[in-house]
């Protein structure tokens, strides 16, 4: 009995670090998560809006000392078909925006080709701010900003996630199979499906690459009745 009670203290506290809940207090929101427990799909909790709020001025890792912007995300609040990428890159630290740089013009070059435009889906990425140099997020950073992309996710409580690159897929998924492994199928989040493909900036230094996304977005769309 007593290993037993352990193992559902131990899933329930999994569970709510998955879902980016520190505790519980009396609200309806966090009602709505409790009455859901043991149910795969985490229900729609809180606004991007106050979750944008708590974030302003983060300093929460060392990725704010560098920042002009913290780039929380853009599109439709009721997406049902989110985009997660990386991070910020050069233009988006500038504008605040996501994916406004060279990658993000392929992006949107690829949402024209589903029918799709930004204010149709969400976009957001890993962690908010820009790491140096573009470098890669550090896995505290990571760690750091995604309770807030998991809170993002259940806010807008999307049918379908696509997870852009390396960092995305394997964040989303928890996994460390290479991105070359993990697209072209269907993994699950938390009842949502996620398809990982490879990331617009990757698709720029490797356009032979471009005919294996598509493929990829075509399986998301004739999901959404698209094709």
């Amino acid at each position: 009995m007593i290993r037993s009670l352990l193992t559902d203290v131990g899933n329930t506290l999994q569970f709510m670090a998955q879902t980016g809940c520190n505790g519980f207090d009396c609200c309806r929101d966090d009602h709505a998560t409790v009455h859901q427990w043991g149910k795969h799909r985490v229900p729609r909790t809180g606004s991007l809006a106050e979750i944008k709020a708590e974030l302003r001025n983060c300093r929460r890792c060392e990725l704010h000392r560098g920042r002009t912007h913290m780039v929380f995300g853009a599109g439709c609040p009721e997406a049902r078909l989110v985009f997660v990428g990386e991070g910020p890159g050069y233009e988006e630290d500038k504008q605040g925006h996501p994916f406004v740089g060279a990658a993000g013009k392929l992006l949107n070059r690829i949402l024209a080709a589903m029918h799709l435009n930004r204010e149709d889906v969400y976009i957001c990425n890993i962690v908010k701010c820009r790491p140096p140099n573009n470098r890669n997020p550090r896995p505290e950073e990571i760690a750091t900003c995604t309770p807030f992309l998991r809170r993002q996710i259940r806010a807008i409580d999307p049918e379908y996630i696509c997870a852009l690159g390396k960092f995305a897929a394997q964040t989303l998924l928890q996994t460390d199979i290479p991105i070359s492994k993990l697209r072209g199928r269907f993994h699950d989040y938390h009842g949502i499906p996620v398809m990982p493909t490879y990331h617009p900036a990757y698709l720029l230094r490797n356009p032979e690459k471009k005919g294996d996304v598509w493929r990829d977005m075509q399986q998301l769309m004739k999901c959404l009745n698209l094709l």
